[in-house]
């Protein structure tokens, strides 16, 4: 098979329920820790009002909603049924990050790694309007790839093994760059899963956005936000310890 020919995009539609296994909640814990201390450090104390756009099945929002009023979007109805049954009091809304009007505004608004899906610039910069016009003046952005140009490595491997009751999964992730002049690499999923008494071997193929941080920069400047890069933790892979934390002017 021809990697083109590889379905897109499965782990959001009819592999969904194979994410909890793949990423669960607890993994998340640490990295939530450091976003909620950039939110209390821009806002202060207080329950505030939060919008998360990508919301993708919860994991991250899960370790804020004790913290924070949240409202959450997703494009994917099969992630937000996960989110919703980890996270019962969040307000959910379909629809895409460069899009979505809400006609309310937020005291932060965040987007964990779901930014990596905008593809071009202009993708980008629609996502950045879309944060832009959801939060209120001094209200905080939070934005965070996996990666930025600089600090991608061709050819990363990423392997686990996970169960549940039901399922047992071995999963692989191999991120590579079939084209260096453009903005987007590719990542291959490739899923052994027993289920049931069966065995299957799921492939699934993603495209990903990857810009500059100049890129970042200057997008989010022009969005109008104060922008910092702030360093995450020690323990964080060094290709992923990009946290911008933007004010709005």
């Amino acid at each position: 098979m021809r990697y083109d020919d590889i379905a897109r995009q499965r782990l959001y539609d009819d592999l969904a329920r194979l994410w909890p296994l793949i990423s669960p909640p607890e993994d998340y814990e640490e990295e939530a820790q450091f976003w909620r201390a950039a939110l209390r450090a821009k806002l202060g104390p207080g329950r505030h009002q939060i919008l998360e756009l990508g919301v993708g099945g919860g994991h991250h929002l899960s370790h804020l909603v004790a913290d924070f009023h949240a409202t959450a979007v997703d494009l994917s109805e099969k992630m937000l049924a996960l989110s919703k049954r980890l996270n019962p009091d969040v307000e959910y809304h379909v629809g895409d990050m460069r899009t979505v009007r809400l006609e309310r505004t937020f005291d932060a608004v965040l987007i964990h790694d779901a930014i990596d899906y905008m593809l071009t610039v202009d993708d980008l910069r629609a996502a950045f309007a879309t944060a832009a016009v959801h939060l209120r003046p001094g209200g905080v952005f939070l934005v965070a790839p996996d990666y930025v140009a600089e600090t991608f490595e061709d050819d990363a491997i990423c392997t686990q093994t996970a169960a549940d009751d039901r399922t047992h999964l071995t999963y692989v992730e191999i991120d590579f760059d079939p084209d260096p002049t453009d903005t987007t690499i590719a990542s291959l999923m490739i899923s052994l899963v027993r289920e049931d008494g069966d065995i299957k071997v799921e492939l699934d193929r993603h495209v990903i956005g990857l810009f500059r941080r100049k890129t970042w920069l200057q997008e989010l400047a022009d969005a109008g936000f104060d922008v910092e890069r702030w360093p995450t933790r020690e323990e964080d892979d060094p290709r992923q310890r990009e946290l911008f934390v933007c004010t709005m002017r």
